[in-house]
């Protein structure tokens, strides 16, 4: 009999790949709202009766929002920033939710019935030019965002659960590739010449809902997670009869059997509230570093590319933004496969100390080609040059890493609540960049990298000091690197019948 620890099957594959759709509509919300951006700045300043100075394009007939902050009204400036942060504010509320969600009534159910949301929002921001549209699209981000919240829990936690030890590193990473594909299908899309134009841009925003439909007509053909069934509800026969769809005809005693010793670990550890692992010294230095990772991966600046980047080329003088933006999301995709055949090579501390590194450089580069721009001509291509590295570096490591190393660093009792943490922690500095970069931007100019700069260097250092190496450690080992970081204490008797269930004690 085969073992099929390693069997990589076609139901493996539609089950992966039906789940990364979620993911693939995360990305496609974060970059959607980029190239058309003068268009919808345009159509809301008319719905809102603004005074402004539009530009008129002879050749092409189309009347557009200037880009520079000095010539567009507060208000506007005001609604665009809500327009880009709601769909984090959406995130940030949801992030607590994905677990309930998860164990309510499974992952398959729990993706599916998230689709009504994703649904619900692509019509809002669809019909946009049949009310107000300022309104329509707001609401339709943070609905959006909202089902992206949970969606962005639930979808490397299936992965994770139906993943092949052996692959679970790669499918996991997949989570993220999913992510850039969508920013650069919706980089594509928003082409003048496509849908990022005045008549169409409505259509642009409200196409997510036919990646949400495409994934509900495949969810059902897809297993259940196995671990799911066994650990949470106990129905071993169910469990076997999905891991032989996902790996075949076999001997499932040795998968059950692993699974098993999950579920006595589970029981033996008490499940850890939000509050109580905040509270905890025991996972202090664990908690501390996870979302440091997530704070690393938002405030290196890269959502300022993403929701920004086609002011940014502008700015830098480039003829075509919106094609260098497409170039970026391209960049962003190809080095996101280079990640997922790298991290369980290199390492995780490795990769993460040469990104963050490598964009503290490129972050210079782009304040060095944005002051000297007026002087000399090229210094837009060392910016350009800059901006391409930057995405190079981030997908390496901060991109994809962060993501998946808070289910390393935590046991089975603190981990929901861990990744709930560390989920809040990443739409928190999402909506912080969103929202305030152009006010950021608009104060500091063209030195506004320079405040990135200051967070890469630090996010460096205290990657070099406390981020230990999680590649092929046991979480017993894992747990044991950060004992040796702190130094003995007298146990509280509180804290006693935790220590009891924790695998470090």
């Amino acid at each position: 009999m085969r073992s099929g620890l390693c069997q990589l099957t076609g139901t493996l594959a539609l089950a992966v790949f039906a789940a990364a759709l979620g993911s693939l509509q995360y990305g496609y919300g974060l970059g959607v709202i980029n190239a058309p951006q003068k268009v919808i700045q345009t159509y809301y300043a008319r719905s809102l009766g603004l005074d402004f100075a539009p530009q008129h394009n002879e050749e092409t007939n189309v009347t557009t929002m200037p880009l520079e902050p000095d010539s567009i009204p507060a208000a506007l400036t005001m609604y665009w920033s809500l327009s880009v942060a709601m769909f984090s504010v959406g995130g940030i509320i949801s992030s607590f939710m994905v677990g309930f969600v998860a164990d309510f009534r499974g992952r398959i159910k729990g993706m599916l019935v998230l689709n009504v949301l994703a649904v619900v929002a692509s019509l809002l921001m669809g019909l946009a030019k049949m009310g107000s549209p300022h309104i329509m699209v707001i609401t339709g981000r943070a609905i959006m965002g909202f089902y992206c919240g949970l969606s962005s829990g639930l979808v490397p936690m299936y992965i994770g659960e139906i993943a092949p030890v052996k692959y679970r590193g790669a499918l996991g990473a997949l989570h993220q590739l999913a992510i850039v594909t969508g920013i650069l299908i919706s980089q594509v899309l928003g082409l003048d010449f496509l849908l990022g134009n005045e008549d169409m841009w409505h259509l642009l925003l409200g196409l997510s809902g036919v990646i949400a439909v495409l994934q509900s007509l495949l969810l059902p053909l897809c297993p259940e997670s196995p671990r799911y069934l066994y650990i949470k509800l106990g129905k071993k026969e169910e469990a076997c009869k999905s891991l032989k769809r996902f790996k075949g005809e076999y001997d499932t005693s040795k998968d059950i059997a692993e699974m098993q010793a999950e579920k006595e670990e589970a029981l033996k550890e008490a499940k850890v509230s939000l509050l109580r692992l905040a509270r905890s010294s025991v996972y202090r230095q664990q908690l501390f570093v996870a979302l440091m990772m997530h704070l690393s991966q938002q405030f290196s600046g890269i959502n300022a590319i993403f929701y920004y980047s086609t002011a940014i080329f502008h700015k830098a003088g480039v003829a075509q933004p919106v094609y260098a933006t497409i170039g970026v999301g391209a960049v962003n995709m190809v080095f996101t496969l280079v990640s997922v055949i790298l991290v369980d090579r290199a390492g995780r501390r490795t990769l993460m100390l040469i990104g963050l590194g490598g964009m503290c450089l490129c972050a210079v580069g782009m304040t060095v080609g944005l002051v000297y721009l007026s002087t000399y001509s090229w210094m837009s291509y060392v910016s350009m040059s800059a901006i391409f590295l930057f995405v190079v570096f981030f997908e390496i490591g901060p991109g994809p890493i962060p993501w998946f190393i808070v289910a390393e660093l935590f046991s089975q009792g603190p981990r929901p609540a861990a990744i709930a943490l560390a989920g809040f922690c990443n739409w928190t500095s999402n909506f912080v960049i969103g929202m305030f970069f152009p006010y950021v931007e608009a104060y500091c100019e063209q030195y506004v990298f320079i405040i990135f700069v200051m967070f890469l260097f630090g996010f460096t250092l205290f990657t070099y000091l406390r981020v230990p190496e999680t590649k092929g450690k046991t979480f017993e080992e894992i747990a044991a690197l950060f004992q040796k970081k702190t130094a003995p204490r007298p146990v509280a008797e509180g804290e006693m019948e935790q220590l009891k269930g924790a695998t470090e004690a």
